[in-house]
């Protein structure tokens, strides 16, 4: 049986996720410590601290974070650690964005998929600064409230006893195992 002409859609407005976006970056820190570094020892990235915030079309990630570098200095004769709080705005474009959300209900979140981390450390040509290479990754989601359309019919007894099909023209579920879907959904 295909759907008749007694059954009508009705839109729903939900909480739904409206925008999803991800952004890889690199970015380059340069720190000059109190003495003049002669080898990076050690460098690292700690303390990362971030929120998101709805920004237009896309979502702003802010943060701080600390870089510490162990470096030696005096022709390798001493060590000392020099240490330096970063901030950053990073600008994360949606790949996916539904324009029909209300836009006075956009909550935004985001994740570090990938936390700063130090990949390359090395004394600046000059040899009076450390020049810090930074990888961060950020996951992003939109949510708001926004309408979907679902199916209704006269009567939820008149569903629950009737065997509907639903012709869409796409492809067949005849092989479908229906002792793997669930009753109580």
């Amino acid at each position: 049986m295909s759907l008749s002409h007694k059954h009508k859609c009705r839109e729903i407005i939900t909480k739904a996720v409206c925008g999803k976006g991800r952004k890889f970056s690199t970015v380059t820190h340069t720190v000059t410590p109190p003495n003049n570094p002669t080898s990076i020892l050690g460098a690292w990235v700690i303390n990362h601290q971030y929120e998101a915030v709805s920004a237009g079309e896309g979502i702003e990630v802010v943060g701080t974070y600390h870089i510490n570098i162990w470096y030696s200095y005096d022709n390798n004769s001493q060590t000392d650690v020099a240490k330096e709080t970063v901030s950053y705005v990073e600008q994360v474009g949606l790949s996916y964005l539904d324009s029909k959300h209300r836009k006075s209900t956009v909550e935004v979140s985001a994740e570090a998929t990938q936390e700063p981390s130090c990949v390359e450390a090395s004394v600046s040509p000059g040899g009076g600064s450390v020049i810090i290479r930074v990888e961060r990754e950020f996951a992003v989601e939109m949510v708001a409230e926004t309408k979907v359309c679902v199916l209704v019919c006269d009567s939820c007894g008149d569903a629950e006893e009737k065997d509907y099909e639903y012709v869409s023209g796409e492809e067949d579920f005849e092989e479908l195992d229906l002792d793997l879907i669930d009753d109580e959904l």
